[in-house]
């Protein structure tokens, strides 16, 4: 068997240097159709013309058909990309904030996505195929992203001990996703509300020693 240069940890060629710029392109490609979508669906709806996301990408719609072969797995991607995006802020602001504070600015997040998928709701629950993972994903990424943040609050005796993590989840969904709370500003605030609520109750001897 001969040896690729790889093995001996020298210079891999032209060839494999043109398969990761290939790589870097396409992925480069994949990012700016989903932030793309992202705009163009907040601003027109889910049923916005594809050609109006590939233009705002910057991309032909040859390429934004070879990633997404129905509209349904575009929609699929954005919201996924959105769930990781929000529990990826849950350690970045427990490592900045104190954990209440981190808690109440991921409650925010968390609240802003909901409120900005309120149009995708019934596209969520269509049937298509293409959504029926979500869920799954949804759970996965971010109860444990609230659970975590929501632990340590408890812990520094800033939250009462008996709240569950998806009761929360839950909670602010129903908040965000009311017609009631849809003007400007609205649903922040309630959820404001509802995450100082948290302290009623809280017991400060659970602190963990310093």
């Amino acid at each position: 068997m001969i040896d690729s240069p790889e093995h001996h940890g020298g210079d891999p060629g032209p060839r494999a240097g043109k398969v990761r710029r290939v790589r870097a392109d396409a992925q480069r490609s994949l990012d700016a159709l989903l932030q793309a979508a992202k705009t163009v669906f907040a601003a027109s709806g889910v049923d916005a013309p594809v050609r109006e996301i590939a233009e705002a990408a910057g991309v032909g719609l040859g390429t934004l058909y070879r990633h997404f072969p129905q509209r349904a797995d575009l929609i699929a991607a954005v919201f996924r990309r959105e769930i990781d995006a929000c529990a990826d802020a849950a350690p970045a602001l427990a490592a900045k904030h104190a954990p209440f504070e981190a808690l109440a600015a991921w409650m925010q997040r968390y609240g802003a996505f909901i409120a900005t998928k309120r149009g995708l709701a019934e596209v969520l629950h269509s049937g298509d195929p293409a959504f029926d993972s979500l869920p799954r994903h949804f759970d996965q990424r971010l109860r444990p992203a609230l659970r975590a943040l929501l632990e340590a609050a408890v812990a520094a005796g800033d939250v009462r001990p008996d709240v569950d993590a998806d009761e929360l989840l839950g909670a602010v969904a129903s908040l965000c996703m009311s017609s009631h709370n849809a003007g400007p500003g609205r649903a922040e605030r309630m959820v404001a509300l509802l995450v100082d609520g948290l302290r009623y109750g809280a017991n400060p001897s659970r602190r963990a020693p310093a």
